[in-house]
């Protein structure tokens, strides 16, 4: 018994995302940036309870946005709707920054499931996740700095692309932010 993936080809007569990938858009987007924020600050919150629930809230909130991801690449290559890219070196640098937007998300999302791994983090005080590597701090270390250097790439990269899309919006006006907005119920 086979298993097919039917790949979407652009939509050349389509001007707006369908629903669920605006829906899976803008979910990623909140999720990065409470993830992110949360991450910077995980460090305020005093020892114990409050910090082991800051964590918890975090892996939490990174396990959901490891599902989104999941959810959005299924829904891309199945069934969500396609746009033409823009020509030109418009074009290029879109699909080069979404790819890398894409790398970006899976990379931090991994690094993040992997510091959990060697940390041996305690979810909610109600479970332990056993540490891989208890003694080992250079490796404890370097996850945590792989993980945070691709959250920070990853929130500087999706700042770029709001830019590139005021851009589009502001100066260009060629409806591409528009696409990616959810539509409004028409006015009776």
């Amino acid at each position: 018994m086979g298993f097919t993936i039917a790949v979407m080809k652009p939509t050349a007569s389509a001007s707006h995302y369908d629903a669920r990938t605006i829906a899976l858009h803008w979910i990623t987007a909140v999720l990065v940036a409470a993830l992110w924020a949360l991450g910077q600050t995980i460090d305020w919150f005093p020892r114990g309870a409050p910090r082991v629930g800051a964590r918890s809230v975090h892996i939490t909130l990174g396990v959901l946005l490891a599902a989104v991801i999941v959810a959005r690449l299924y829904w891309r290559v199945t069934a969500g709707t396609r746009l033409p890219a823009d020509a030109g070196w418009l074009g290029t640098a879109s699909r080069a920054g979404h790819g890398l937007l894409y790398l970006l998300l899976i990379g931090a999302v991994a690094a993040g499931l992997a510091n959990v791994w060697v940390r041996g983090d305690n979810l909610y005080g109600l479970f332990q996740v056993p540490a891989f590597d208890p003694g080992n701090r250079e490796l404890k270390h370097l996850v945590e700095e792989i993980h945070s250097w691709l959250a920070d790439a990853l929130l500087a990269l999706a700042a770029l692309h709001a830019a590139a899309a005021l851009m589009h919006h502001h100066w260009l006006k060629d409806g591409v932010l528009r696409r990616m907005l959810p539509r409004l119920a028409p006015p009776r």
